[in-house]
């Protein structure tokens, strides 16, 4: 028996191990700008409805993360990589200890620490977490919706208490990235009641509250934002959107038929264990159908998202919360061998949790000379603070720095002049001095008379690690 005191400290020490060395030494990299930027934007502009990239409404995802980076940004009074990646770790962090308080009661002590560690030391929860992506966010939102239903289920809660908070966990995933979690959440929720058979809680009153409050949470956001920025525009590019993945606009032979196997990759090293699920494993018959239930819910949505045409393999990785709780089932079990096809042996108790503390202990010292020793050199690799800083070289901080149309550029993270953004020439003001833009908006830049009898000269051109390039002015 393990108390409630060692299971938060084993998950508390594992996620400090892993998740906190070095996460805010390497420049931002990705998507990550796209979630770093608008927060910024919304501190100095004060408007935390709209989203914007590069002076540009963003229309891609919901601002949740967003918020989150903004709220960081405030509480530490720091705006840097360290404060940035802080809320996803921290949700991540938010299921481990939701495995090992809330599903204690269901899972049983041992179990439910053990789907904590799980959670905590999966290949692609660790690379998530120490990104600010929304994955780590949308997919802990979504696991916590799982774990809390799953648990409150199983102890047979009232059915208020199994949905509502399952239902705000699920509003606020879609205020992170959108409904495909609604996927994952009711493959879990039709698995449990069909093998159950107790539909009726389907049709519980509870539910149909739980839906509008979900629908609520995100109904709250997006209809002053479409207001803010017209209904019809904001349907269009949602329309878009969503359309575009499910046709497959991007759709790649050569990638899409290794999405399950990298989608695999992401429960690394548990995938290997996979094998043990076997349901005449488990003594009582509701146990079986919980892992019948739990197989089929995991599986389906996993093969459904990742056989889409467009589909990457993060985009199923909601499936890793179930697949923590099923492999933690299975190996808190009295009796357990591996199957006949991998030899039979037997394996016990004993053996699978200094297998489990082996793991965990392996991952964090893999992630500590991660930090430790490959870090440095990364940060040596990288080249958007060396072009921030020939920028700033340039540009003093007492000017204000005009950016034309720019799009989505990291660099605008570390300059330390005061950005300004213009959709158009004539945005730009007439005692405006230096200028960014992207090299396709040169030539007008260079032969316009907008600033008569100033003129633009060509200043610096920098190119980051995506192949894309800004070029500085100064009018002069």
């Amino acid at each position: 028996m393990i108390s409630r005191v060692q299971s938060l400290s084993v998950v508390l020490l594992i996620w400090a191990a892993v998740y906190l060395p070095r996460l805010g030494s390497l420049p931002i990299k990705g998507e990550e700008g796209r979630r770093i930027l608008p927060a910024i934007s919304m501190i100095e502009t004060r408007n935390y409805l709209v989203p914007q990239v590069g002076g540009e409404s963003y229309f891609s995802k919901p601002p949740l993360i967003n918020w989150l980076v903004a709220a960081s940004f405030k509480i530490f009074r720091q705006r840097n990589e360290w404060t940035a990646r802080l809320p996803s770790a921290l949700s991540v962090l938010a299921v481990a200890l939701a495995f090992v308080t809330v599903a204690r009661a269901s899972l049983r002590p041992v179990a439910s620490t053990t789907a904590g560690v799980i959670w905590l030391t999966s290949a692609g929860i660790v690379e998530k977490g120490r990104l600010i992506e929304i994955e780590a966010l949308y997919v802990s939102l979504c696991a916590l919706a799982i774990v809390f239903w799953l648990s409150f289920w199983e102890q047979q809660k009232s059915p208020w208490i199994t949905w509502i908070p399952a239902s705000i966990f699920l509003g606020l995933g879609w205020l992170a990235k959108g409904p495909v979690h609604l996927v994952f959440f009711y493959a879990i929720v039709f698995a449990v009641l069909w093998q159950s058979k107790n539909w009726h809680l389907l049709f519980h009153p509870a539910h149909f509250v739980g839906i509008l409050l979900m629908v609520g949470i995100f109904a709250a956001w997006a209809i002053p934002f479409a207001q803010a920025i017209g209904s019809a525009l904001t349907a269009a590019k949602w329309s878009r959107q969503f359309t575009g993945r499910l046709q497959g606009n991007d759709f790649k032979f050569s990638s899409w038929m290794w999405n399950i196997p990298r989608g695999l990759v992401y429960f690394l090293p548990w995938t290997a264990l996979l094998p043990l699920v076997r349901f005449c494993i488990f003594r009582e018959e509701k146990d079986r159908a919980l892992a019948r239930a739990l197989v089929w819910g995991a599986v389906v949505p996993f093969a459904l998202i990742n056989l889409l045409p467009g589909s990457l393999p993060r985009y199923a990785m909601p499936a890793i919360a179930p697949a923590c709780w099923l492999l933690a089932m299975t190996l808190s079990q009295p009796a357990l061998s591996w199957p006949r096809w991998l030899g039979e042996k037997s394996f016990s108790l004993p053996q699978r949790q200094r297998m489990i503390a082996a793991i965990a202990i392996i991952v964090a010292v893999v992630m500590n000379v991660y930090a430790l020793g490959i870090v440095p050199k990364l940060q040596q690799r990288q080249n958007v603070k060396r072009l921030a800083a020939q920028i700033d070289e340039i540009v003093p901080r007492s000017q204000p720095l005009y950016a034309l149309d720019p799009d989505y550029q990291p660099i605008f993270f570390y300059l330390h002049a005061r950005l300004i953004y213009a959709n158009e020439l004539r945005d730009v003001p007439d005692d405006a001095v230096y200028l960014l833009a992207r090299p396709d908006r040169e030539e007008d830049i260079l032969n316009t008379d907008r600033w008569m009898p100033r003129r633009a000269h060509f200043v610096l051109k920098v190119t980051d690690y995506r192949k894309q390039s800004v070029v500085l002015f100064k009018l002069e």
